[in-house]
């Protein structure tokens, strides 16, 4: 059963409001929150590790308070002090929620379109008029109070992106009395029917159908387009572990059963098998794993870099660690959420038929998945970024320290390092035209250059964790150097062809549009 709307309230399905009151009491949202509003500041990478968990437990559920990190980034950087203690202060509990309030029903990832109007009180505050789409969690049951952080216009904006401010509207004002009982000038319209995630509210939500809706800037006038960034990035980490999550629980439910089912003959068996013991369906299971767990060390990667970016006592790491993540969040979050994709299909092969009926549970981990290649940016929207920005960012000093780091892994390799070798330079190679070809190549091969760097950049990590797990004796080092020669001979020995799409093949993606017809 989903969440279900009517006359502007949303019920959550049975059990959640349970659910969340322990996983509030538990002291979870404030896991990397800062001390001074009652967060534990632990390292990002910790709280990367409990997002996967949350996640692969239930997305629909998960993606709540996945929202309120971002939010609680976001204030930390930019709002006043006020707005800190009476807003942020109770996010951090998870005493209240929070949103993001970005698209519009013309205005997707553009942003510079966006037609929410915000009119300036004579109290200090402001006034929101104007309707936002695809609002998860904008309208639920589980917390008293909704925070709302909402992109608009001024009347005196400048046009396009630059003119975008951020603003504050909470669901519940505070009366004169100082609780927050006065409901402000905004509302659910409607829930989306969705492919997947059904448990989790996607709501129309409406501003400002009498005098507007009460809302406080965060940071300066026009200035909202680098704030909301601040919670995108978070955003776009905690969706890309959302993708390792779903890939996760879908590896190990297609493990199960394929241990279980028994079907055929493997060679050279007497007597029927468990078709784990296919070489077909081990190739299967063995794509699944390793993607993962290279999706995985590309997010916690990037957490690490987030913590160093924020730690280190020396500006100049500092600002390297910074770069690094700024480099990697592209990447992160697009691999991870298409291995989703690509690890739930395959789940539901290994499964066979019974993966097609909806009682198996894989059907709904691949619709779940679905989303999360699609919001918080497209993949290909990662893909752009990144290499339109961040590989050209301190002339290209971050691209070029990732690259180095990845040869230093395949010099010391204890095997398959020549294959290892030529997808490193497979992405050195592709960098470099990148950097030199005009903006029509570069667009043109921008995916193919994600997936390429990813590759290389996961084989060279899954290669770094089954050196440090061999030299640390630990119990699973067999398994890390399985899946990492796996990986390595079998998915990544694509990178040298990704190379050659990405500098040869933007004349066929330019000069063929003839061929999808008029």
């Amino acid at each position: 059963m989903g969440a279900t709307y009517a006359n502007g309230a949303v019920t959550t399905p049975p059990g959640w409001r349970e659910a969340y009151g322990q996983w509030r009491e538990g002291g979870w949202n404030a896991i990397a929150a800062g001390e001074d509003y009652g967060g534990l500041d632990l390292p990002a990478l910790l709280n990367a590790g409990c997002t996967e968990i949350w996640n692969a437990c239930n997305m629909a559920f998960a993606i709540c308070p996945l929202l309120g990190h971002g939010a609680i980034e976001a204030m930390e950087a930019h709002a006043i002090e006020a707005l800190k203690e009476t807003y942020l202060r109770r996010i951090v509990s998870g005493e209240w929620t929070a949103t993001m309030n970005l698209t519009e029903p013309g205005a997707g990832s553009d942003l510079g379109l966006l037609r929410t109007r915000a009119e300036r009180a004579e109290d200090g505050s402001y006034r929101l008029f104007g309707q936002k789409i695809f609002i998860t969690y904008g309208e639920h049951d589980l917390a008293p109070n909704i925070v709302h952080l909402v992109l608009a216009r001024l009347p005196d904006a400048p046009a396009g992106t630059r003119g975008i401010s951020l603003f504050l509207a909470p669901k519940f004002l505070p009366d004169e009395a100082g609780a927050f009982t006065r409901r402000n000038d905004l509302r659910c319209g409607g829930i989306e029917h969705k492919l997947g995630i059904h448990g989790s509210p996607t709501c129309t939500m409406i501003y400002g159908d009498e005098e507007g809706a009460v809302a406080y800037l965060i940071g300066e006038e026009n200035t909202g387009l680098a704030c909301m960034f601040t919670m995108m990035n978070n955003a776009r980490l905690s969706v890309g572990l959302q993708g390792v999550a779903l890939a996760e629980r879908a590896t190990q439910m297609a493990l199960h059963y394929a241990r279980e089912r028994k079907q055929g003959h493997a060679p050279g068996a007497k007597e029927t098998s468990a078709i784990i013991e296919q070489p077909d369906v081990a190739r299967m299971l063995l794509t699944m794993a390793s993607s993962t767990a290279a999706a995985r060390a590309m997010c916690y990667e990037t957490a690490a870099s987030i913590d160093r970016a924020r730690r280190e006592s020396d500006p100049a790491r500092a600002a390297a660690a910074h770069a690094r993540a700024g480099l990697l969040t592209p990447v992160a979050k697009a691999f991870s959420t298409d291995i989703a994709n690509e690890t739930t299909s395959l789940a539901i092969q290994v499964f066979g038929g019974m993966g097609y009926i909806e009682e198996a549970g894989v059907a709904q981990l691949m619709r779940d998945a679905r989303i999360c290649a699609i919001y918080e940016g497209t993949n290909g929207i990662q893909a752009i970024d990144l290499v339109t920005r961040k590989i050209r960012d301190s002339d290209g000093a971050a691209l070029a320290a990732e690259i180095e780091d990845m040869r230093a892994i395949a010099r010391d390799a204890d095997f398959s390092q020549e294959a290892l070798r030529e997808a490193v330079e497979a992405l050195a190679q592709a960098s470099e035209f990148l950097t030199k070809t005009d903006a029509v190549g570069a667009l043109a091969g921008a995916t193919p250059y994600l997936r390429l760097f990813a590759l290389a950049r996961g084989a060279t990590l899954l290669m770094k964790g089954a050196r440090a797990a061999a030299r640390e004796n630990n119990p699973s080092a067999a398994r890390y150097a399985a899946l990492a020669r796996f990986f390595i001979d079998n998915i990544a020995i694509a990178a040298p062809g990704l190379a050659k799409t990405v500098i040869d093949g933007a004349a066929s993606v330019n000069e063929s549009h003839a061929a999808l017809g008029e």
